[in-house]
């Protein structure tokens, strides 16, 4: 520390920032309290990235260094590179799981340990994350602290997230962690519903993983992924019944503990936590109603406002730590006893299931669509080759 206090710089000139973060304007005036909850204008690497980092993936990864490139992401700007990050923090499971990947050392911190299920990677052969000593930024609040404890080489996470998650943090505080630590480069892509994510483009799934992946400096299995990712969507079109009649009405909910009274309802739209809905093209229930979005009113329904619904498939979000059977046992036990919820259709016909996360990244976005399949459209078999996720993983592209 110094003697006034202020932790010393303890970051070595790796990582530089420039554009609108270095500028302090795009993000002032970014105050507020939302909570945790496009097109895109730059095609991912700049020309200095383009012209000074020629070489191959496999290159950088043997030799640990290359020449200085610089990748750009709204709504940072800019983000000069000497070299390829070697400790990083990520924002959310999201980001975790594009480096998951890329095949690098995963986030030695992201926003909350508990939503970023590594359980998914379960499903792939010789893929694993211990998230054991990884640390939680938040933590009744998010302390600069951690940042210079961490002492990542770069911060994957969208500063205005920072600055409207709560008001503990200002943009003095985003300069300094970007002048003594190392630089933010983050965009918010789970979901479009903040008023404050209105002044900057949204970045798709693979959007997004492909600024990452230029970061890292491993296009190769950014692209293999895309190319995977390609095929999924293939398989996915002779899933989907082309009749929107014949397309299941969900509601998507967040319901908390085991025996849940009343909701947060979720409308399916833009965003990487509604990726799998969009893509299977299910019908938003609460969409045709007068309910509105989580995001925008913070309001809750109860088991009688959605009998009136009557949704054929009910979707909980807030229950991906259970497994399938525990949240048979518990939830879905709980409502077939309930006097209203044990009328609701998807009650009496058994279609009651885990909603998914609100992170997810390349890898479990494939799983949990896939598990999304079987769940509405009575899906069997795999829907993407596990075997060829866990190669690009480890590096054979």
């Amino acid at each position: 520390m110094t003697d006034d206090g202020a932790p010393r710089r303890t970051r070595r000139n790796v990582l530089k920032v420039g554009g609108a973060l270095a500028a302090s304007g795009l993000l002032a005036g970014c105050t507020g309290g939302a909570e945790d909850g496009g097109t895109q204008t730059d095609g991912g690497a700049t020309a200095a990235e383009t012209t000074t980092a020629a070489g191959t993936d496999a290159e950088t990864e043997a030799t640990g260094s290359s020449s200085s490139y610089s990748v750009s992401i709204e709504p940072v700007g800019e983000v000069e590179f000497d070299r390829p990050p070697e400790t990083w923090v990520a924002n959310n499971g999201s980001w975790a799981d594009m480096g998951v990947a890329l095949g690098v050392e995963p986030p030695k911190g992201v926003w909350m340990t508990s939503r970023y299920h590594t359980q998914y990677y379960d499903e792939i052969p010789d893929v694993s994350v211990d998230k054991s000593d990884m640390v939680s930024l938040y933590q009744d609040g998010v302390s600069k602290e951690v940042f210079y404890e961490l002492d990542g080489d770069v911060h994957v996470i969208d500063p205005n997230f920072l600055l409207n998650r709560f008001k503990g943090w200002k943009q003095a505080d985003i300069d300094e962690i970007s002048e003594n630590v190392a630089p933010f480069f983050g965009s918010s892509i789970f979901s479009t519903g903040y008023e404050w994510h209105e002044d900057y483009d949204y970045y798709t799934l693979y959007e997004a993983f492909e600024k990452l992946a230029a970061v890292f400096q491993r296009t190769d299995r950014y692209e293999a992924f895309a190319s995977l990712h390609e095929e999924f969507q293939s398989n996915l079109s002779d899933v989907v019944p082309s009749s929107e009649s014949d397309r299941p009405q969900v509601a998507v909910m967040w319901a908390a503990g085991d025996e849940p009274e009343s909701f947060s309802p979720y409308l399916v739209g833009e965003g990487t936590s509604f990726k799998q809905w969009r893509d299977l093209n299910v019908r938003d229930a609460l969409a045709e109603t007068d309910v509105k979005d989580f995001h925008e009113s913070r309001g809750s329904i109860d088991y009688e406002t959605l009998l009136e619904v009557d949704p054929d498939v009910v979707l909980f979000r807030g229950q991906e730590a259970k497994t399938a059977e525990e949240f048979q046992d518990t939830v879905v036990s709980f409502m077939q006893d309930h006097d209203t919820a044990s009328a609701l259709t998807a009650v009496e016909n058994g279609d009651v299931y885990r909603g998914g996360p609100l992170y997810q990244g390349p890898i479990t976005n494939l799983v949990l669509t896939e598990r999304a399949a079987k769940q509405l459209y009575d899906v069997e078999g795999e829907l993407f080759d596990r075997e060829r996720v866990a190669s690009i993983v480890n590096g054979d592209v």
